[in-house]
């Protein structure tokens, strides 16, 4: 071997050493790419829903999956041919731009390869001078090194700028086409191919006949390639440019925002939403919500979840319509009072532990526990009331003194088994209000609660016999796609609640009538079976609708987010019309074909089990639940002369002539108020005269006023409207005096009977009434 030789080899083997020691020095940024995302939300089919803005600024997605094919032979034409071929650095290309550039006396080419501009873009896009080119050289090997092209490729195309501030072909794909990479057309993959080469000076919009001279010669370079066919070629090159960029989809904007809180910032969030379902349900209730503005109504929020397994189908936050009235709020997890919405729960729990039964009698008369004083809507009482009816009408009485008799410590433990984390205080805090509303709680766990009881009851029915109940169908609804199969739930044979208490409780719910806007709907044959529940809060703040189908469980909210109750707005009239609008766009129906119950012989008046003197009967399925209770305690034998018209008894009357007369007899409160709903009650006949002075008399009569009086009201102090005081005697002073004016309650008394009037002028009936059904009228005139 000659000396030239040697050295050649020497000098080639130290160059080699030096390259290969300054590969491993020049570092490369780890990860290569730390740039902020942005956010984008997509349907659970693949369709964008939403995206915000990256932390910088920028238009630039979450790293792509794959690349489309399309674009990658366009981007490997335009940028680096030879890209498969080369270590990361080409030299023909590097030399060829050197002769270009001395040729030009500029700078006019650089030879870059992707390797390499990807190394530029890792390092912020530096100034480019000679040191920089030749540490991007040596970094575009080290890159080979340490990834695949593959996973060179896509960080160009994730990275890659795309004019203004549009980074990486995602985001690019959207906002100039509006639609996803991976359903390019030749033409438009071409053009995205061409602007990260000057994104500066040539983008839709800008240099457009530049832009398309280039977009051309590479789809013409392509047709040479045999990439693409001729007839390819003539329909992409007739394809025009967008003039700018396109408004991106701003669906489902709240769940968006609330992703990014829950710690998705930044990322691909894939979702269980229906996009179909969702764009139309917006559609709907912008319309509506728009419409209830005339009423100072600013806001609504509505949600549809699958009940099978609890994902998310729509999610609505808020009306998104123009002004500041809180429309950023998302309502769907913020906390209000739900009114009525938790009677069902109640209602499912008594007749689980067999409290009631769905046909049995409540109480609806006037109530006071601890300075809470409930009325029912209508500020009026039934007297008694059969359960399932008393939850169809929502009357607030009779579940008040329900939860009395349930015990509302009992009620809070159960409601948070179910799923209700918000009710986070002790349950004296609430007391017996937290089923009026008392206790706040979120449309997102509310629609939970009801669903996972639909839920337990369908999933009974799929498994084992006594193992069918399982904690696990009560869980919060989720909204994110499931990457894996969660573990069979552990089965047990006593699940929150009985199927068949859940299956009277939405045959009750069933029994509600729809809003006054849609009058008629039962003549339909079309017209879905539906269990919906609505509440009102105090106030007027919050309307409410819940309904389910099989398979579908829509919630609705209406109100105003800063808390302003509006007069008439009630679940009825405000929020269930949008909830039946919803269920249109859904469709189903709910089908409750077996009521899980044993047939029963009850008294048709009471709803109990039938004894031997009740009068009306009927055979009807009770839940599996209800145990063996006591027969009808309603219904008496009533001793009547021989015409049954007066009452007697064997001290004053002839035994032989005593006629024993079935009579559904009501405690004297109740009958008091039932009788106003139900004239067809028969009261007690009064004593024959023979017979009255056998019976006990109770002294009770009024002291003020005693007979027709005019009543003056003074007015107080500050001038203001004062009181009067009317005043009662009875012998036991114990007892319960119940008040009214004008068949208007206004409360009762005990031991020491004085009740304050400030009435209006004219004329007025005072009646008060003891608990023995011993009442008093007087008439009485209040002048000015």
């Amino acid at each position: 071997m000659n000396k030239t030789k040697k050295i050649f080899i020497r000098t080639s083997g130290i160059c080699l050493v030096v390259l290969i020691f300054l590969i491993i020095v020049i570092p490369l940024p780890k990860p290569l790419f730390q740039s902020p995302h942005s956010t984008t939300l997509y349907s659970k089919n693949g369709k964008l829903l939403n995206v915000s803005i990256a932390d910088d600024e920028q238009w630039r997605f979450p790293e792509s999956d794959s690349i489309p094919e399309k674009y990658k032979k366009s981007l490997m034409l335009f940028e680096d041919e030879y890209f498969y071929n080369h270590p990361g650095v080409n030299p023909v290309s590097i030399f060829r731009a050197i002769r270009q550039n001395i040729t030009a006396g500029r700078t006019v080419s650089g030879g870059s390869t992707i390797s390499m501009q990807v190394v530029r873009m890792a390092y912020g896009n530096q100034s480019r001078t000679k040191f920089q080119k030749l540490k991007e050289i040596l970094a575009a090997f080290k890159l080979e090194l340490f990834y695949s092209k593959e996973e060179i490729l896509k960080s160009y195309a994730d990275n890659a700028p795309f004019g203004g501030n549009i980074v990486g072909i995602s985001a690019a794909s959207y906002k100039y086409f509006g639609r996803p990479p991976h359903q390019l057309s030749w033409a438009e993959a071409a053009t995205l191919a061409i602007l990260p080469n000057d994104p500066s000076s040539i983008f839709p919009g800008k240099n457009q006949p530049l832009l398309l001279k280039k977009r051309n010669t590479l789809l013409e370079k392509l047709a040479e390639r045999k990439l693409i066919s001729e007839e390819e070629l003539y329909f992409a090159k007739e394809e025009s440019l967008p003039s700018g960029t396109v408004t991106l989809p701003n669906h489902a904007s709240h769940l968006l925002t609330r992703s990014k809180k829950e710690g998705n910032n930044g990322t691909k969030v894939n979702t269980t939403l229906d996009e179909r379902i969702q764009i139309k349900s917006e559609e709907i209730l912008n319309e509506y919500s728009n419409r209830l503005s005339q009423n100072q109504i600013h806001n609504a929020a509505a949600i549809i979840i699958n009940i099978e397994d609890g994902s998310t189908i729509a999610y609505i936050g808020n009306s998104n319509k123009k002004g500041d009235h809180g429309q950023h709020v998302d309502i769907v997890t913020s906390k209000r009072s739900p009114g009525s919405l938790l009677k069902p729960f109640l209602y499912a729990l008594s007749v689980d532990k067999s409290l009631i039964s769905p046909y049995q009698l409540l109480p609806d008369i006037p109530v006071f526990y601890n300075g809470f004083a409930p009325k029912n809507f209508d500020k009026k009482y039934r007297g008694a009331v059969y359960a399932n009816d008393a939850l169809a009408s929502s009357l607030n009485v009779p579940f008040v003194h329900l939860l009395q008799d349930y015990g509302y410590e009992q009620f809070h433990i159960d409601l948070k088994k179910i799923g209700f984390k918000s009710f986070n205080k002790p349950a004296d805090h609430y007391g017996l209000s937290i089923i009026l509303g008392g206790a706040e709680t979120t449309l997102w766990e509310l629609s939970a609660a009801y669903a996972g009881m639909k839920r337990a009851m369908d999933n009974y029915l799929d498994r084992p016999l006594n193992k069918g109940y399982s904690a696990a169908d009560y869980h919060p609804n989720f909204y994110l796609q499931k990457s894996s199969k969660e573990s069979e739930p552990e089965l047990d044979n006593r699940g929150i609640l009985n199927p068949s208490s859940v299956w009277f409780t939405l045959d009750a719910m069933q029994m509600l009538n729809r809003p006054d806007s849609e009058s008629g709907w039962e003549r339909f044959a079309s017209s879905q079976k539906i269990a919906w529940k609505t509440g009102t809060s105090y106030g007027f703040k919050d309307a409410w609708a819940i309904g389910l189908t099989d398979n579908h469980l829509v919630g609705v909210w209406i109100g105003n987010a800063d808390g302003e109750g509006r007069p008439g707005l009630t679940g009825v009239s405000a929020a269930a019309p949008l909830m039946f609008k919803l269920f249109d766009v859904i469709g189903g129906q709910l089908n409750l074909i077996d009521p899980f119950g044993q047939e029963k012989i009850i008294c048709v008046e009471s709803g109990m089990p039938a004894s031997k003197i009740c009068t009306n009967t009927t055979t009807i399925a009770l839940p599996g639940s209800i145990k063996e209770t006591a027969q009808c305690t309603y219904h008496k034998l009533v001793h009547l002369d021989k015409v049954k018209e007066r009452r007697v008894n064997s001290s004053c009357y002839s035994v032989s002539e005593i006629q024993n007369v079935p009579f559904f007899i009501l405690p004297p409160v109740q009958a008091y108020y039932f009788k106003q709903f139900n004239p067809g009650y028969r009261s007690l006949p009064s004593f024959s005269e023979d017979c009255e002075q056998n019976q006990q008399k109770t002294f009770f009569d009024l002291i003020y006023p005693n007979n027709y009086v005019k009543v003056h009201i003074p007015k107080e102090q500050a001038g203001n409207k004062g009181q009067t005081i009317f005043e009662a005697a009875h012998e036991n002073s114990n007892t319960k005096i119940y008040w009214h004016i004008d068949s208007e309650y206004l409360g009762y008394t005990i031991r020491d009977h004085k009740m304050g009037i400030s009435a209006t002028p004219g004329k007025h009936l005072l009646t008060v009434i003891d608990e023995n059904g011993n009442q008093i009228k007087q008439l009485f005139e209040v002048i000015e």
